[in-house]
């Protein structure tokens, strides 16, 4: 019996994982390129559908995130609470990550986590079942949590930069767009592929105000809000909007510079932090090299495996609320 449900859990993985990739990358890459064939038609019409090109754009965009199957991608949104919520945190990454295929590594990481767990370590299927829903759901939030919080942070490290690069422009007597595709060009990434994508809009008919607005709901940063409203104001009302940035910029500096010297002041307590929270691990290693049968009880006894949970409960416990404390909003 058991080699009997061995089998069936094996085989029932493997099809599932073999369907997955399928379908995330084979369907998904193939409704990806009709949507791109969609955007150039779209792009290459007349003028008289340019002022449509947003819209289309978008809902084509939509489709391309979309999997190969109408029923997959009705399933798809049915089972995500929040496809529009999740569609921003994809974006922030970067990466071309649909919601399908962020929804199939999901289930491919709780596969795996279920078998490592059945199979390696012996642990019970109604112990294996809730490690790996709980791990299946944890590890490609937080992958995608760090990916979007890296490039949001690589994005306002030359933010100010390129500010001042379109001040430069605005004076010298360059329009607004012109100074954006001036940005986009000179700009390192992340910053200049979001102009350049902003410039691509213009040139299809989009207005400058829906193309930054565009981006700024994939960053989700309150300083671009603030340029998008201060562009904004001064093509209705007009005024000097080479000092806005400036001040804008001059701002965003000082703010990373007030960063930069909190966290240098709070480097000594970190580093405590990461001594103190690493001290058990390391002297069960070195228990370990000495003598491996008396730390080995531990493992092996049922009770050392609640004090173990207990204890990393614990630790885990103190670091989040060390890492509450050293954090500072600016």
């Amino acid at each position: 019996m058991d080699q009997m449900m061995l089998m069936m859990v094996v085989g029932g993985a493997t099809f599932l994982i073999s369907m997955i990739l399928v379908f995330a990358f084979a369907g998904g890459n193939g409704m990806s390129r009709q949507a791109r064939r969609r955007l150039e038609e779209i792009g290459a019409g007349q003028k008289v559908a340019a002022a449509a090109k947003p819209k289309s754009q978008n809902s084509a965009r939509r489709r391309a995130e979309s999997s190969g199957s109408k029923l997959i991608d009705a399933l798809v949104n049915r089972l995500v609470p929040n496809p529009d919520l999740l569609r921003s945190r994809l974006a922030k990454t970067g990466f071309k990550i649909t919601i399908f295929r962020y929804s199939a590594f999901t289930l491919m990481t709780m596969v795996v986590l279920f078998l490592t767990c059945y199979f390696v370590y012996s642990l019970s299927i109604l112990l294996s079942l809730p490690v790996a829903f709980a791990g299946g759901l944890f590890l490609p939030h937080a992958i995608v949590g760090f990916l979007g919080k890296r490039r949001i942070n690589k994005f306002m490290k030359t933010f100010p930069e390129a500010i001042e690069l379109m001040c430069r422009g605005l004076r010298a007597g360059l329009p607004i767009s012109e100074a954006i595709i001036t940005v986009g060009n000179d700009s390192p990434d992340p910053v200049g592929k979001e102009f350049r994508g902003i410039a691509d809009a213009m040139r299809v008919g989009q207005s400058i105000e829906d193309g930054l607005w565009d981006v700024a709901k994939r960053i989700d940063l309150p300083d671009f809000k603030f340029l998008i409203i201060a562009i904004s104001i001064q093509r209705e009302t007009g005024g000097n909007l080479a000092e806005t940035l400036a001040g804008l910029a001059n701002t965003l500096r000082k703010r990373r510079q007030i960063k930069l010297k909190i966290k240098a002041m709070s480097s000594e307590a970190r580093a405590s932090a990461w001594i103190i929270g690493s001290l058990p691990f390391v002297m069960f290693f070195l228990l370990w090299l000495a003598n491996d049968g008396y730390v080995m009880k531990l493992i092996e006894d049922p009770r050392g495996a609640y004090m173990i949970g207990a204890g990393l409960t614990l630790i885990a416990t103190g670091v989040g609320i060390m890492a509450k404390m050293v954090r500072f909003e600016i």
